[in-house]
């Protein structure tokens, strides 16, 4: 062999060699273990099958290792994954909670503004809102609560609107006032997956 080594390299030559040397001097052939069973008066024929049972502990042992490198690695996944769901769950109920209504008001189909209805005219009343601080690029669900003078819902609407493409976002709901209608003060009010952010009032004649 006719290669140039550096002193470092000799240092680990030397070192890897020593290392080597220090563990032949620590291993036992079969010849020198089958002595050392007689000398403790144990039987040297059993050696074979203790080699056996103890390299398959061994091999159990580098098993479980492997096991439990594999069950920390799924619970390290599972646990991500939970943080992840969580975050994103507590970043859309931050940016739903920011939703409110810039403006609000009631109009027939024409949208001409509405206070006073006549329950004759057999028409539909619209309730439109405008939304700021819309998050962009999600679909909102939203419902609608037509309340008659006694206080009691008499229609909801529930729906979700198409992918959002502004902060500033307008949308509606609508219910047919007919001549079943009661008269008096009536109210709507628009809900944001259950937190209300708008309401709004009218008179049926």
């Amino acid at each position: 062999m006719n290669q140039r080594l550096t002193q470092e390299q000799l240092n680990q030559i030397i070192a890897e060699v020593q290392g080597l040397q220090l563990r032949q001097e620590a291993e036992f052939d079969q010849q020198q273990i089958q002595q050392i069973l007689q000398e403790l008066n144990l039987p040297p024929e059993l050696l074979d099958e203790a080699l056996i049972q103890l390299r398959r502990r061994q091999a159990l042992e580098v098993q479980k290792r492997r096991n439990r490198l594999i069950a920390f690695g799924v619970g390290g996944v599972i646990i991500i994954a939970i943080t992840a769901t969580i975050f994103f769950n507590q970043k859309q109920s931050s940016l739903l909670a920011n939703v409110s209504a810039q403006q609000d008001k009631i109009t027939l189909a024409d949208n001409r503004n509405l206070q006073n209805i006549s329950r004759q005219s057999n028409a539909e009343v619209f309730y439109r809102v405008t939304l700021k601080d819309a998050p962009i690029g999600k679909k909102l669900s939203l419902s609608c609560n037509w309340i008659d003078p006694s206080g009691q819902v008499v229609k909801q609407n529930k729906y979700e609107t198409r992918e959002v493409k502004t902060a500033v976002w307008d949308t509606y709901c609508r219910y047919t006032i007919n001549s079943a209608a009661p008269v008096g003060n009536w109210k709507v009010e628009m809900l944001l997956e259950g937190r209300k952010i708008s309401e709004e009032s009218f008179v049926v004649k």
